[in-house]
């Protein structure tokens, strides 16, 4: 896997911005992978409308333009790291 060009601080349920909780997406051309290090998070995704629940030690890929949100399942730490390129 490439190294990501950026990667965001590690986010706990308290410092978790809420931009990251509300409707957003990645850049175009931008893939980012969300990590769980401790606790759970929802991901949501609204096109097309699916969510899953990201488990510690876990991952979630977002694809370039892609809408999504993020909702805290208790205590939580997690980053998201920045791809110029999919993430495989």
């Amino acid at each position: 896997m490439p190294a990501p060009y950026r990667s965001t601080p590690v986010f706990d349920e308290q410092t978790l911005p809420a931009a990251l909780r509300s409707r957003h997406n990645m850049k175009a051309g931008v893939w980012g992978i969300i990590r769980v290090f401790e606790g759970r998070l929802r991901l949501t995704y609204l096109d097309p409308p699916s969510e899953i629940v990201v488990e510690q030690g876990g991952s979630g890929l977002l694809r370039p333009q892609q809408d999504h949100f993020v909702e805290p399942l208790g205590p939580i730490r997690m980053r998201v790291d920045f791809y110029d390129a999919p993430p495989v």
